[in-house]
């Protein structure tokens, strides 16, 4: 596969040249979008929805109950549909907690401990969902000290048990919401049938919206062995196609938009970026260092021009400036202005709803 051909088929598995009819839609496609800058997480959805689709189209989707956010891989938050969370992290679950299994020895935090905070929790979160900030209340008054992030890792270790979930979102006044309600799985999550071999599904799924990739790329992205991921692929590879040994495409590809953008302003930890093993195809050198991820491990978030990485942009979702224009920083001189203009516009047009 040629590397325009390559870039074509992801842009389109991505739903970036081929949207879906709704950002619910577009998170089935997806299976999940990763999510720790909760904004950016949801402007992955709306830049690969149809239409004109705004941020409280997306926070709806959570107080419905349709869209989660949790640790479903890599110890890394994502939204993903509410119908798939607890098969994925069947797959994911035990690989999450053998990677903070040492931590927790240091933090004291075991199963006795994690049930008990489970037990405290269910009358609280009964009618309705907790905010982070007070779930550190009670755990604190369990006589748990929740410094040290002791209480950040027994509230995510209980997400990735499935006892609780991030959904509603909490209002802000004239600001964008970045937090949201902590609730009970069991009552938030609608029941859904499992598939019949979660590792192949979630492979499958994985090549449906980042195709072409393979074994390699499919492990970074789960934050499963190389080993557990060839298996997947050989379980899963009669279900999708493959165009290269060892590279693999839907077998029922999107339909392509005619036209499109020019220009595209992808969030911080885009899946078009951070979700292979090599993303030398979409951006060179001096990208990959300039968009990161860096030292701190952020990643910026970026513009986007022939389904390579060409510069980057910043936007302020702090109270009171929400509605500044984002500041674009392209890294070539040859990117056309209006074309950045209108991407960055079609995202201020979401955030401002």
């Amino acid at each position: 596969m040629t590397p325009r051909a390559l870039l074509s088929e992801r842009l389109r598995s991505h739903r970036l040249t081929a949207p879906a009819r709704s950002v619910t839609d577009a998170a089935a496609h997806m299976l999940a979008v990763q999510s720790q800058e909760f904004l950016g997480g949801r402007w992955a959805l709306g830049i690969r929805s149809s239409g004109s689709p705004t941020l409280p189209t997306v926070d709806r989707a959570f107080a419905k109950g349709e869209l989660v956010r949790s640790w479903t891989m890599r110890g890394t938050l994502h939204i993903i549909p509410a119908v798939d969370l607890r098969w994925v992290l069947s797959v994911t679950g035990d690989r999450q907690r053998q990677q903070v299994a040492g931590r927790h020895r240091e933090l004291g935090i075991d199963a006795d401990v994690l049930s008990r905070v489970a037990r405290a929790l269910r009358p609280k979160l009964a009618d309705g969902g907790r905010t982070r900030a007070q779930l550190l209340d009670d755990i604190a008054e369990l006589g748990i000290d929740p410094s040290a992030q002791r209480g950040v890792h027994i509230i995510g270790a209980l997400c990735v048990d499935a006892v609780l979930v991030q959904g509603p979102v909490v209002a802000r006044d004239g600001a964008v919401g970045r937090e949201q309600l902590f609730v009970l799985a069991d009552e938030h999550i609608p029941e859904a049938p499992a598939p019949d071999d979660p590792l192949a599904e979630m492979f499958v799924r994985y090549i449906d919206g980042h195709g072409p990739a393979g074994a390699a790329d499919f492990a970074w992205w789960s934050g499963l062995t190389l080993g557990v991921a060839r298996e997947a692929v050989e379980r899963g590879r009669h279900r999708v196609g493959e165009v290269s040994e060892g590279l693999f495409v839907s077998s029922s590809r999107p339909r392509r938009a005619s036209g499109g953008d020019v220009v595209r302003a992808l969030p911080m930890f885009d899946e078009y970026y951070i979700s292979y093993a090599d993303r030398a195809p979409v951006a060179d050198a001096d990208a990959m260092t300039r968009i990161g991820p860096g030292k701190n491990g952020m990643v910026r978030a970026s513009l986007l021009a022939d389904g390579r990485i060409a510069g980057a942009w910043m936007h302020s979702a702090a109270v009171g400036r929400h509605r500044d224009a984002p500041v674009a920083e392209p890294f070539d001189p040859s990117l056309d202005p209006d074309a950045v203009v209108a991407a960055l516009q079609r995202y201020s047009a979401f955030v401002s709803g």
